[in-house]
């Protein structure tokens, strides 16, 4: 699976280069003096945001990365070059952790973002800056400054409007598919979708939205059971929730048995989940015999509008995307 969204790296910046001792000496100048020149600068890591990454799939085989050290001074006042910087590419939405505090050193949200993460060395003093009126020739230098060295947690959370949850085998991947140019696996078998899917929407009414189609939760998927936590940070992003239900498979004694499961592992896992716009979705009401189901559900959570729709045959995605779109443009969100 190549769908990496989580990763530890070690960082090191260059050291700073150490200074020079040196003595000028040329022909009729018997007391030149000292010249030793000034060390380079170790070169910085730096982490950049690029849209060429999606993934944190090239953290899977490299996890060591070293800037150049800075040159050596030398003498007739030479300063040895800076040591050049290391930029890291990461996806935008990248999370950077200390692994062992969990305290966060920065959120990269933007495409294009920039942050030193480990500064390099300060370059040594030659023996010209040691000069005084009382100690002429000074056989003194500095050495370079060692580089930082860091462990990084890097977290991908994917950047998207809207997060399609639910059950497996509610239809989310057919749902993207029908709704974007995403084309996820789709397959009668719980877990087809292994990892999420962004697809872009767009409508003849209002701006395109990114909406992500977050692998199917089931009962403890925030201790880990199934695909576990593993994804339930990519909805933490999101500005809305499409909670996406298969009307065929709700049990008509308990019809909000899928709706609370979902609901509880999100509050399980992150309260501030539940507090995000959801728009309930019954899934599959092309199928026959689903009308009275569908009823059912609706009386039951009497505090949401729930909308039906098929995304396979198309029916009700107008609909769900308009409704989309008002809470997206709605003064209340983002």
């Amino acid at each position: 699976m190549k769908f990496i969204d989580e990763a530890i790296i070690t960082v090191w910046s260059g050291d700073g280069g150490r200074g020079c001792v040196s003595f000028r000496r040329e022909k009729y100048i018997p007391r030149g003096g000292p010249d030793g020149g000034d060390g380079g600068k170790g070169g910085d890591i730096v982490l950049k945001t690029t849209s060429r990454k999606r993934t944190l799939y090239q953290f899977r085989y490299q996890k060591h990365f070293k800037a150049k050290n800075g040159a050596h001074g030398q003498g007739k006042q030479k300063t040895g070059k800076n040591g050049q910087d290391l930029v890291i590419e990461l996806p935008p939405g990248t999370l950077v952790t200390d692994p062992d505090t969990g305290q966060i050193i920065t959120d990269l949200i933007k495409c294009g973002e920039t942050f030193v993460v480990a500064r390099g060395g300060r370059g040594g003093q030659g023996n010209a800056r040691f000069k005084t009126s009382t100690i002429r020739a000074p056989r003194l230098a500095q050495p370079g400054e060692p580089g930082e060295t860091k462990t990084l947690k890097l977290e991908l959370k994917l950047l998207a409007d809207v997060g399609i949850i639910g059950l497996p085998n509610a239809g989310k991947s057919t749902l993207i598919t029908s709704v974007s140019s995403a084309r996820p696996k789709i397959g009668n078998y719980p877990f087809t979708t292994l990892f999420p899917s962004l697809g872009v929407v767009q409508t003849d009414w209002a701006e395109p939205f990114v909406v992500a189609d977050i692998p199917g939760l089931i009962k403890d998927a925030h201790k880990g059971t199934g695909l576990g936590i593993r994804f339930l940070r990519h909805i933490e992003r999101t500005r809305i929730l499409i909670h996406l239900i298969d009307v065929s498979a709700i049990d008509m004694d308990n019809p909000l048995n899928a709706y609370n499961t979902v609901n509880k592992e999100l509050a399980m896992y992150n309260r501030k989940l539940t507090e995000k716009p959801q728009i309930v979705v019954l899934n599959k009401i092309d199928l026959p015999d689903v009308r009275e189901a569908a009823k059912k559900f609706q009386t039951a959570v009497k505090e949401k509008q729930v909308l039906l729709i098929s995304a396979l045959t198309g029916k009700g995605i107008k609909n769900l995307n308009s409704k989309i779109t008002q809470l997206l443009d709605s003064p209340n969100e983002g």
